[in-house]
């Protein structure tokens, strides 16, 4: 913004004089006029809203409300808590070993009962246990179940075992675990409800329940002794219930040879509900 000189201009050269004080005060208030603080009149309504408008450097220095900005706050990181088995009590739970990375969890109905249901865990180091199977029906001991078993009890043991070894009488349906084939897989006769065994032992998985791991589920080495009992599998469902061992239908058994992985340690976690409660 200019200022005009307050006397007539004069031609030719003319001695330079003082300027008057008054020039000087009517010169700077007109300056501070154009110099946009926020305390003057002509910088209300410069902003949309008719709000005031600070310099470049206040705005970078100032927040939406003119007052300085607040200090960064340290954000604590969120501790994830990783997933446990359902159904799954603290001791259960202990008898899982920190190296297996999946789990066969069979769920007896009760003691008693010689019908179970079968789910696939896989263990995430971060995140723990996730599912990855749907819920299978499967058959287990006509008795039920045991925390003690002996041979010829009808009951199947309850426990946390390895799951290290398979084989049948089919060809390999592409099973990760060491897979053994041989026709001494036979089964014959009829079950506990007249049903044909034939077919049964097509497919199996050793439950490492008094036996020697790293071998065939044909191998009848007992390490606990012969009265322990053992031959304790998963397998071919026939439709009824079994003398000790858990079965599964036919799909279900070629679906879980091509799931479980030697590499990730795998276990079953069996018995009745009350008991993997605990």
């Amino acid at each position: 913004m200019s200022v005009r000189s307050l006397r007539p201009a004069r031609r030719g050269p003319r001695p330079v004089a003082a300027v008057p004080v008054a020039v000087l005060l009517v010169t700077g208030l007109l300056l501070t006029g154009c110099a946009g603080t926020a305390d003057t009149a002509d910088n209300v309504g410069s902003a949309p809203g008719g709000t005031a408008t600070g310099s470049p450097d206040t705005a970078a220095s100032e927040g939406p409300t003119g007052a300085s900005a607040p200090e960064a706050q340290t954000v604590e990181p969120q501790t994830v808590e990783p997933q446990e088995i359902s159904g799954l009590g603290p001791e259960t739970h202990a008898r899982i070993p920190e190296t297996t990375g999946q789990a066969v969890v069979v769920r007896g109905a009760d003691m008693d009962s010689d019908s179970s249901v079968v789910m696939v865990y896989e263990r995430d180091p971060v995140t723990g246990w996730r599912r990855i199977s749907d819920r299978w029906p499967a058959h287990n001991a006509r008795e039920g179940w045991t925390d003690d078993h002996v041979e010829g009890d009808l009951r199947s043991p309850i426990g946390v075992f390895d799951l290290t070894d398979a084989g049948g009488k089919l060809p390999d349906p592409g099973s990760k675990l060491p897979y053994d084939r041989g026709r001494a897989f036979e089964a014959e006769g009829t079950g506990f409800e007249g049903e044909s065994l034939e077919g049964t032992f097509d497919y199996v998985i050793a439950i490492n329940y008094n036996r020697v791991p790293g071998t065939t589920p044909l191998d009848w080495t007992r390490p606990l002794g012969q009265e322990k009992g053992g031959g304790i599998w998963l397998h071919v469902d026939h439709g009824g219930p079994t003398q000790g061992c858990v079965a599964l239908p036919r799909w279900r058994m070629r679906e879980l040879l091509r799931t479980l992985d030697p590499a990730k340690r795998p276990v079953v976690v069996m018995g009745d509900a009350a008991s993997l409660s605990l």
